[in-house]
C-alpha cells in the first residue's frame, strides 16, 4: 500500500531439544535475550525442524543460529546440523551438550564445522550462554547481506519462455530477481530443495514461498496481485489496450463517472511502455520513461475508480442493439454499452532466415530492457532508424561494448528526431551503418552471428553478435476483430467520415445520423490511437485521443 513501509524480515535462531523443559528454558532465555533483533524458533523434533528449512528458504528468510541437544532419539544433534547446513550454509551452528557428550562435540568441531558447544546447564545465562551466543551473531552479522526480496525467476537466459516472464515482470514493474541456471549456484540448489530439475525452467519463487515450475502469466498475476477479471456485471465503457490512448481514455472515463473497465493482455503502457525515455513529452523537460508514465497513469485512473483486467485478451466483440459482448481468452464475457478499441500495433517481424527460431534467444522486438544486462560488455545490433530505435540504442550503450544500429537509408535524417541523432553521434560506443540489411541471423541455441548485406555495394559482411534488436515498423493489432469492424487496407480501423466513402459502410450502417469522429462502422464501437487510420504516431495525440473518444461515449450513451 502507498505510503506504507515494508518491515524487513528478523533473522532466526533456530533451537531443536528433545526435552520439552530444557526446549522452553532455552527458548525463553533467547528471546528474554534477543527478541527485539531475532526471531526464535524451536521444536522437539530434529525431523521437523529439517523439513521446514525449504519452505522458510523459499521465502527469502535466513538462519542465523542453529542450537541442537546432541543425544536425541530420532536424531543426533551432529547429525541435524549437518544437514541443517546445507540449507542454510552461513549460519552458525551450536551443540547442547552433557559433561558426557563433550567427546562427540569436540569430534563435531571438525566434522560439521561446529562453531561452538555449550554444557548443560547453562544458568546463570548472563555468564554462560550470552557472551559466547553474542559473540557468535556478532561474526554473523559482519558476514551477513539480507537477500532479495520479492520473486525469484529462475531460468536460461537464452530462454523464449524465461523472456516473456521477465518482460511481464517487469512491464509491469514488479521487482524480480533473475538467476541464470548456468551461472548461479543459489538457482541450481534452490531447484534441487524443491525437487525440481532443469527440465521444468522455467521456475518462478514467490515471495510467500510457493514454487511453480513453467507457471502461465495469468498464474503469476494472480500471485501479484493483479484482476483478470471482472467485478460488474455491466460497464459504460471498456476500454480494449491499456497503451498511452487506453489509459487516456480510462482516466477520463472514471473520472467522469462512468462505469469503466480497462483491459490489457500483456502490460499497462503498450508501445510506449517499452520506451526507456521520452523526452518530447508535454511537461516532462528531463523526460520520462514509457513505464513511468504507465505507472503513473495506471494510479490516476484505479483512484477513479476504473478496473484494470489483466493480464486478460480479448478474442472477439459481439454487438448487439443495446449491449455489446466481449469474449475473453478464458471463455468468460463482459457486457458493455460501449466500446473503445486502443489495442495499438505491433512490432513487425523481421523476415531475415533464421529470426523467427532465434526470437527470445537473441533477437528481440522493442527495447526489450529486460535484457540489456545480459549485454554487458558485447556487440549488438538494433535494427531500425525511427524514435524509439534511437531510444532502445541509447539504453542500450549503457550496457554493451558496442551498438551498431542498422538502417536501409543512408543516413537517420528522414526518420528520426534531432535530438536523438544529437544523442547517438555523441555517445562513442553507437555506430550507424546506413544502406544495410540483416540477411540471417545465426546460433545454436542462442543468438551468435548476424549476415549483412551492404545495399549499396550488393556484398555480404559477418558480424559477431550477441542481440540484435528490432524496431522496423508497426502493423496494426485489429485481426481478433475479423471482419466485424471495417478496416482501410494495411488493417487499421476506419472511423468517422472516413467511413462514409466506403461502399460496405453504407450496407452495414442503418442509424440516420452519420458516425462519430472516433466511431468505426459499429454503433457505440470507437477507435482511438495507433491502431485508428489517419492518426498520427505520438504519445500526447494518442492520450488527446483517448480523453476525446470518452466525450464520443457520452453522446453515444445519452442517445441510447
Amino acid at each position: 500500500m502507498e505510503g506504507t513501509e515494508k518491515k524487513a524480515k528478523q533473522p532466526i535462531i533456530f533451537a531443536v531439544d528433545d526435552d520439552p523443559a530444557v526446549l522452553r528454558a532455552i527458548t525463553r532465555d533467547l528471546k528474554g535475550k534477543y527478541r527485539k533483533t531475532y526471531r526464535v524458533l524451536s521444536t522437539e523434533l530434529p525431523q521437523e525442524a529439517l523439513d521446514s528449512l525449504a519452505e522458510l528458504k523459499n521465502k527469502n528468510e535466513t538462519v542465523a543460529m542453529f542450537l541442537s541437544d546432541q543425544r536425541m532419539p530420532d536424531m543426533l544433534g551432529v547429525d541435524f546440523l549437518e544437514k541443517a547446513k546445507k540449507t542454510f550454509p552461513d549460519a552458525k551452528r551450536v551443540l547442547l551438550t552433557a559433561y558426557s557428550d563433550i567427546d562427540a562435540a569436540i569430534k563435531a568441531i571438525n566434522d560439521v564445522q561446529l562453531d561452538y558447544y555449550l554444557t548443560k546447564p547453562w544458568d546463570p545465562p548472563e555468564e554462560k550462554l550470552f557472551p559466547v551466543l553474542d559473540d557468535l551473531l556478532d561474526s554473523w552479522q559482519g558476514a551477513y547481506r539480507p537477500p532479495f526480496e520479492g520473486i525469484k525467476l529462475i531460468g536460461y537466459q537464452y530462454s523464449p519462455k524465461s523472456h516473456a516472464i521477465k518482460d511481464f515482470l517487469s512491464a509491469n514493474l514488479i521487482p524480480y530477481h533473475w538467476m541464470d541456471i548456468e551461472t548461479n549456484e543459489e538457482a541450481q540448489e534452490t531447484l534441487q530443495r524443491n525437487g525440481l530439475d532443469w527440465k521444468q525452467l522455467p521456475v518462478v519463487v514467490f515471495e510467500d514461498g510457493k514454487v511453480e515450475a513453467n507457471p502461465p502469466m495469468t498464474l503469476i498475476a494472480s500471485h501479484i496481485g493483479m484482476q483478470p477479471h471482472a467485478k460488474q456485471e455491466l460497464y459504460d465503457v471498456v476500454i480494449v489496450g491499456a497503451g498511452p490512448s487506453g489509459l487516456g481514455a480510462a482516466v477520463y472515463g472514471a473520472s467522469e463517472g462512468l462505469k469503466t473497465a480497462l483491459i490489457e493482455k500483456r502490460a499497462p503502457g503498450g508501445q510506449a511502455g517499452t520506451s526507456s525515455r521520452i523526452e518530447n513529452y508535454l511537461g516532462f523537460p528531463n523526460g520520462l520513461s514509457g513505464s513511468d508514465l504507465a505507472r503513473r497513469a495506471i494510479t490516476q485512473a484505479t483512484r477513479f475508480g476504473a478496473e484494470l483486467l489483466s493480464p486478460q485478451e480479448v478474442v472477439s466483440i459481439v454487438p448487439d442493439l443495446k449491449y455489446k459482448r466481449i469474449k475473453l481468452a478464458d471463455g468468460s464475457e463482459i457486457v458493455t454499452k460501449s466500446i473503445v478499441i486502443t489495442t495499438g500495433v505491433d512490432y513487425r517481424y523481421h523476415p531475415a532466415k533464421g529470426a523467427t527460431e532465434l526470437t527470445g534467444m537473441g533477437v528481440y522486438y522493442g527495447a526489450a530492457m529486460t535484457e540489456a544486462a545480459a549485454c554487458r560488455d558485447k556487440t549488438i545490433v538494433v535494427v531500425g532508424g525511427g524514435n524509439s530505435a534511437g531510444q532502445g540504442a541509447m539504453y542500450l550503450s549503457q550496457f554493451a561494448t558496442k551498438v551498431v544500429i542498422l538502417i536501409r537509408q543512408k543516413d537517420l535524417t528522414a526518420t528520426m528526431s534531432s535530438y536523438l541523432i544529437d544523442q547517438i553521434a555523441g555517445t562513442p560506443n553507437i555506430e550507424v551503418w546506413g544502406q544495410k540489411d540483416v540477411l540471417e541471423a545465426r546460433g545454436n541455441g542462442k543468438l551468435e552471428q548476424l549476415v549483412i548485406k551492404c545495399l549499396e555495394t550488393n556484398t555480404d559482411e559477418v558480424l559477431d553478435a550477441s542481440a540484435m534488436f528490432v524496431f522496423i515498423g508497426a502493423k496494426p493489432y485489429t485481426d481478433w476483430l475479423g471482419d466485424s469492424v471495417l478496416k482501410d487496407d494495411k488493417g487499421f480501423l476506419v472511423t468517422g467520415r472516413d467511413l462514409l466513402t466506403d461502399d460496405t459502410f453504407k450496407k452495414v450502417w442503418k442509424l440516420d445520423r452519420e458516425p462519430m469522429m472516433l466511431e468505426t462502422c459499429v454503433p457505440g464501437i470507437f477507435a482511438a490511437g495507433d491502431v485508428r487510420s489517419g492518426a498520427m504516431n505520438r504519445v500526447a495525440s494518442a492520450v488527446g485521443e483517448g480523453a476525446m473518444a470518452i466525450k464520443f461515449v457520452h453522446e453515444y450513451l445519452a442517445e441510447n
